[in-house]
């Protein structure tokens, strides 16, 4: 892929994640072109690739349209993360070292003082990084790519679960049992707190769905 083609992907995902381009949502080619000072054929280029992620669809002599998952899709996409993530917090921690634990906790502090100041953008972003050190610990690589794959056709739905009344500080308190399980190396609690959190996630969508969309 060309630099110029990276950039304009990179530019669309985002747009798609933030918020700023909705689902069901038509992109332009020509629009898109003109906005990123680049070619309509670069566009096409980042498009095909965003198809392959599932983030939008493009069909014949329609162009292309910001992926919008259903109900029941973003349940069954949940329950296939749980299991995963559980895998993958039983392989970190057999192996998570005292680095990776002190930058967990440093993480988990951090989101802390952003719930207190009522920073939910920087939450989210810390939210992001604590759930990144587990994955680099894991020895299960294959797991945390599947994760990531499902993450991110999901992000814009988990962003605004922060949102909805109470569920910050059930938040905090599911992240805070994950790292104690990890700091005490203990296999089957860590896959237990980190499977409730995403079944906490997955219970917070079904019930707000119609707020999050």
């Amino acid at each position: 892929m060309s630099r110029q083609t990276e950039t304009t992907y990179q530019y669309i995902k985002e747009k798609i994640l933030d918020g700023t381009f909705k689902p069901t949502q038509k992109l332009t080619e020509t629009q898109l072109a003109q906005q990123i000072a680049v070619s309509r054929n670069t566009v096409k280029k980042a498009l095909l690739k965003l198809e392959q992620e599932n983030l939008v669809t493009i069909e014949d002599n329609k162009g292309a349209t910001i992926k919008s998952f259903t109900l029941e899709e973003v349940i069954n996409y949940l329950e296939i993360r749980e299991v995963l993530e559980g895998l993958v917090a039983r392989s970190a921690a057999r192996s998570i070292d005292s680095e990776s634990l002190a930058k967990l906790k440093g993480t988990l502090d951090q989101m802390k003082r952003f719930l207190d100041s009522n920073e939910l953008d920087k939450y989210s972003g810390q939210n992001k990084e604590f759930h990144a050190i587990i994955y680099q610990s894991a020895s299960n690589q294959q797991a945390v790519e599947i994760i990531t794959v499902i993450r991110t056709q999901l992000i814009r739905y988990h962003f605004r679960t922060i949102l909805v009344p109470g569920r910050k500080d059930t938040s905090l308190a599911e992240h805070m049992a994950i790292y104690e399980a990890l700091r005490r190396h203990d296999e089957d609690e860590a896959e237990r707190t980190v499977k409730r959190h995403i079944a906490s996630v997955r219970d917070t969508i079904e019930q707000n769905y119609r707020f999050l969309v």
